[in-house]
């Protein structure tokens, strides 16, 4: 006769076969729905100021601060698979020598639905500068609002929520802070 071990063994091993096929199912079932937030971002002004780099204090560094406006309304995006969205709005540029560059200046993490009507007016979070130094001759940038849903079971999906209606340019940069 089987020993008290393999019976253990054996209906554990049916539990954590249908616990895996459970856990398929949801995370292919996330896959059905489709949401298409909507969103509304505005940059409202951009200042380029030169300051001292960091580490290097006797090199120039050019940073810009842009302020921005954005609403949206994500909730389509929360079902009973979304743990949370990481949001975040990302410049999209070229440099001067035609590199393309994609820069995150803020971000948010949206743990709940009721959370995730976005109304937020404010600047950027994180420090924004060229590797080459300066923003002059650097051709317009595209601001885009992107997001990230963080499922419980699955992969992760990304998207777009929002985009500037026109690229915005860079100004002429300003005296020292």
């Amino acid at each position: 006769m089987h020993s008290i071990f393999s019976r253990v063994n054996n209906i554990s091993a049916f539990l954590s076969s249908c616990m895996m096929t459970l856990l398929a199912a949801i995370a292919l079932s996330s896959f059905l729905f489709t949401a298409n937030p909507q969103g509304d971002l505005a940059i409202s002004s951009i200042k380029v100021v030169s300051s001292n780099a960091r580490r290097y204090p006797n090199k120039k560094q050019d940073l810009a601060f842009v302020h921005f406006n954005i609403t949206a309304d994500l909730t389509p995006l929360f079902h009973w698979n979304t743990k949370q969205l990481f949001l975040y709005l990302e410049a999209e540029y070229a440099n001067k020598k035609g590199v393309k560059n994609e820069v995150v200046i803020w971000d948010r993490i949206v743990r709940r639905k009721e959370d995730a009507f976005i109304k937020f007016e404010g600047k950027n979070k994180y420090v924004f500068r060229d590797i080459s130094s300066s923003f002059n001759g650097v051709p317009p940038a595209n601001y885009v609002l992107k997001y990230n849903i963080m499922p419980y079971v699955g992969l992760l999906q990304y998207g777009e929520a929002a985009r500037t209606a026109e690229a915005v340019a860079f100004p002429a940069t300003q005296s020292r802070l």
